[in-house]
C-alpha cells in the first residue's frame, strides 16, 4: 500500500508539471510585455535652472519616481547620467537638452527643453580654430600629418567632421594645429567621435604637446586621451564625447582625464593621431573639437 502511494504522489506531480509546462509553451514570446513588471508611465520630465556663482553653467534635475536609469543629450550624443546634473554651455547659442527616462521593465519616455545661451564665457571660449570642419575655411585650419608613407590612410572631411580612414596593417595618419597657452593655467580637451563598427588593435590618441610635429614621425609628445582597443574602448561601435567614451590614460595624471595645464606660457600643437592593425572599415569620425579654459 505505502509503494502505491508513493507511486500515485509521484504520478500526480509530473502531470502537473507537464501541465504547467503546457500552458507557459503556449504563450506569445511577447508576453512578459504588459504583464505588470513594465511601466507604461514613465515620467521623464525634467527642470533646467542656471547655477547661482557660474557662468553658463546650469542645474537638470530629473522627477526621480519611477525612474532607474537616465540618459542625458545635451547635443554631443546621450550618454548614462544621474537623476542631478550640472553642466556647462560656455558658447552662445540655443541648445535642446533631451533627457530618457528608463523605468521598471525596460520601458522609455523622453523629454526635451531649450536653452538660450545670450553671451559666451569669455574664460572658457574655444582656443580650436575650425573645430567643426563645417567649412573648407574651418578644414584649412588643420594640418595634416603624414605617417602612412603610401597614403593608405588618410583624413577625409564632409558633414561638419573629420573622419580617418585606413585599411589596417598599422596605416596611420593625424592631423593638427597650434594654439596658445598660458602657464599654469588648465585647459580642458574634448570632442564627439562615432564609429558604427568596432576595431582590433587600433588607437586613436589625443596629444598637446610643446615639440612641432614631423612628417613620418611619430609623434609622441604629451598623450592626453583617446581610445584603444588595448585598453577596453571601441572594440564596437561607438558616439559620444571623447571624455565619457575613450579610456585611454593621461600621460600627466596616469588616469583618465582630459585636463592638461603647461610650464610655459606659448605655443602648444593640439594633434590627432589614428591608425591600427584591424581597423573599423567605417572610420572614426571627430567634430566638435574643443580646447577651453578651466
Amino acid at each position: 500500500m505505502k509503494i502505491n502511494l508513493i507511486k500515485k504522489q509521484g504520478f500526480l506531480a509530473l502531470f502537473f508539471m507537464a501541465a504547467v509546462l503546457s500552458l507557459t509553451s503556449c504563450q506569445p514570446e511577447d508576453s512578459v510585455t504588459n504583464n505588470g513588471l513594465t511601466d507604461d508611465n514613465v515620467d521623464a520630465s525634467f527642470t533646467i535652472t542656471p547655477v547661482e556663482g557660474k557662468v553658463n553653467t546650469y542645474k537638470l534635475v530629473a522627477q526621480p519616481k519611477g525612474v532607474l536609469k537616465s540618459l542625458w543629450d545635451t547635443g554631443a550624443g546621450a550618454y548614462v547620467g544621474k537623476m542631478e546634473e550640472e553642466i556647462s554651455l560656455p558658447d552662445a547659442g540655443t541648445y535642446t537638452i533631451v533627457h530618457t527616462a528608463i523605468g521598471r521593465g525596460g520601458a522609455e519616455a523622453t523629454a526635451s527643453k531649450e536653452v538660450v545661451v545670450a553671451t559666451s564665457d569669455p574664460l572658457k571660449g574655444n582656443l580650436v580654430q575650425g573645430g567643426s570642419f563645417a567649412t573648407a575655411e574651418d578644414q584649412a585650419k588643420w594640418t595634416v600629418l603624414k605617417l602612412s608613407a603610401t597614403g593608405a590612410a588618410f583624413w577625409s572631411f564632409a558633414n561638419n567632421s573629420a573622419t580617418i580612414h585606413s585599411p589596417g596593417g598599422w596605416a596611420q595618419e593625424g592631423i593638427y594645429q597650434a594654439i596658445d597657452v598660458v602657464k599654469d593655467k588648465e585647459y580642458t580637451i574634448d570632442m564627439k567621435v562615432s564609429s558604427t563598427s568596432g576595431s582590433d588593435e587600433t588607437w586613436f590618441e589625443v596629444y598637446a604637446g610643446k615639440s612641432a610635429p614631423q612628417p613620418g614621425v611619430e609623434y609622441k609628445d604629451n598623450k592626453v586621451m583617446g581610445l584603444s582597443t588595448w585598453d577596453g574602448c571601441a572594440k564596437s561601435g561607438f558616439s559620444g564625447m571623447l571624455s565619457v567614451v575613450g579610456c585611454v590614460k593621461n600621460d600627466k595624471t596616469g588616469t583618465v582625464s582630459n585636463v592638461v595645464k603647461f610650464t610655459e606660457t606659448g605655443k602648444i600643437y593640439l594633434l590627432i593621431r589614428s591608425g591600427g592593425n584591424t581597423f573599423t572599415k567605417d572610420g572614426i569620425t571627430v567634430s566638435k573639437v574643443e580646447f577651453r579654459g578651466k
